[in-house]
């Protein structure tokens, strides 16, 4: 699997995040508020820098959700009994998304405040 030329290993990228779309109703929820949040961005219309830290705020939550399920299947496939310790290692995955997620709504809030300042 090493070595390959780009356009392969792209496709690679493009079908584990189609097979976490179809599979996982948390992707599909991220992938719904950020195309919310960039609605709102453009009727707000905010200065580039703004764009710039939304969009990043937005693509790492997409990016540890992925991150996270993958982790969690791989980890059901490798143990799929319940076991406590596991548990403990998907509850922390998944508390990093929710970390990462209350960053976004922070940087939105600052947006917002930035933009009540400026007028």
């Amino acid at each position: 699997m090493k070595n390959r030329p780009f356009h392969v290993r792209l496709g690679f990228a493009f079908s584990g995040i189609a097979e976490c779309w179809r599979t996982e109703s948390s992707f599909r929820s991220h992938v719904v508020i950020g195309t919310a949040v960039t609605a709102v961005m453009i009727a707000l219309r905010p200065a580039p820098i703004w764009w710039a830290v939304v969009g990043l705020a937005v693509m790492l939550v997409l990016a540890l959700e992925l991150v996270n399920s993958a982790f969690e299947r791989l980890i059901d496939h490798l143990h799929p009994e319940i076991h406590p310790e596991i548990r403990c290692v998907k509850d922390m995955a998944a508390g990093g998304v929710l970390l990462l997620s209350f960053g976004s709504v922070i940087v939105a809030a600052a947006l917002a405040l930035s933009l009540i300042w400026a007028r």
